[in-house]
């Protein structure tokens, strides 16, 4: 919205800075920061008066049951945050900042139901499996056909493998639609199971938002896409808005859900961050850079599946408990440690897919 200034640099030159994505991106992620700062502690005695406190497992670890009553929903600040910054420093003529919203708010809102079912209630599981599973597959599918459609040339709907620079598979409608569906319901679901502890899915996301932001600066840049030999995509860098935005967002709700958590996220929050990462990475052509960047993601969902099928098979666990950051409090970690090592691990994760960009 901003972006219109840089219209009336002829007559005040200073305002020629509204044209940069660099400018703009900086001062979303301020803008977003400062808004989940300001309205934190509002945010947090309006759900309090609410009394949608959270509703906290049975079968988890019982140290958590002294989290019961403490405030959820608050991914809601995360999404407000996200979306009017983007909206006042975004380019509000590219397509994708407004499938990007969309996906947000419509996993966000998703995920708002789940919770409201918890708090109201009382039911810890939400709503059931197969709702939650049309709700996402009908936004991923939507949203992939979106981006399909959307992409200028056939450069932007290839497959693209790090460390291996001549390997890119050319995917039709149907390859590129159910790589995007995968990836973004895969991303919601998996961001969803690491949101268990105080803070332990807010600065990954935050981190993986960062590491996809360098990729859609440099997809989005015919010079810097053609020197490091990724697709050059047509208005990729106005993505780079909404990843910082995401990052101010996030850090600014870390403040409040930094241990002990005066606020958790909820299904609204980690259903959306994971749908909105997952859409970001098919639009700059990076899902295998996502898996790596949010290997912590991948591995509390594969945690679960694992726990689960072989529960099944076998009537025994391979986890203490699931998801995996259960299973290292069950074997004497404290939380913080979990939390705080689990953020070391996907530094160096992000690191690592950051290295994709030359190491091919």
């Amino acid at each position: 919205m901003l972006l219109w200034l840089a219209r009336f640099s002829e007559w005040f030159t200073a305002l020629n800075v509204f044209q940069y994505t660099t400018f703009r991106a900086v001062m979303a992620a301020l803008t977003a920061l400062a808004f989940s700062l300001l309205l934190g502690p509002w945010t947090i005695r309006k759900l309090t008066a609410l009394k949608v406190g959270q509703a906290v497992r049975h079968d988890g670890p019982q140290t958590h049951l002294v989290k019961t009553g403490t405030p959820t929903m608050g991914g809601s600040l995360i999404l407000t945050a996200i979306t009017v910054s983007t909206l006042l420093w975004g380019n509000l003529a590219n397509p994708y900042i407004w499938i990007l919203i969309l996906v947000l708010l419509a996993t966000g809102a998703l995920g708002f139901y789940d919770d409201w079912r918890k708090v109201v209630y009382k039911d810890p599981n939400g709503v059931s499996a197969k709702f939650k599973m049309v709700w996402q597959s009908a936004v991923a599918l939507m949203a992939g056909l979106l981006l399909f459609y959307a992409a200028r040339n056939s450069a932007n709907n290839i497959l693209i493998v790090p460390f291996f620079k001549q390997v890119a598979l050319p995917l039709g409608v149907v390859g590129f639609v159910g790589l995007a569906y995968l990836t973004i319901v895969g991303t919601s679901n998996a961001v969803n199971l690491t949101d268990g502890l105080d803070g332990l899915a807010a600065f990954p996301v935050v981190l993986v938002a960062g590491g996809l932001a360098v990729f859609a600066y440099a997809t989005g840049h015919a010079e810097f896409s053609a020197y490091l030999q990724l697709p050059f995509v047509t208005g990729a860098n106005e993505v780079v808005i909404f990843c910082t935005a995401m990052c101010g967002a996030c850090l600014g709700f870390l403040w409040f859900n930094a241990y002990p958590a005066q606020v958790f996220m909820g299904d609204v929050g980690a259903l959306a961050l994971g749908a909105a990462l997952g859409t970001v990475a098919v639009i700059v052509r990076q899902e295998f850079v996502l898996v790596i960047m949010g290997g912590l993601f991948v591995v509390e969902a594969l945690s679960v599946m694992l726990q689960v099928s072989w529960y099944k098979r076998t009537k025994k666990r391979i986890f203490l408990m699931a998801p995996i950051h259960h299973h290292y409090e069950q074997k004497g970690w404290k939380e913080t440690q979990v939390v705080v090592r689990f953020w070391i691990i996907t530094i160096v994760l992000v690191l690592v897919g950051l290295s994709t960009l030359k190491v091919r």
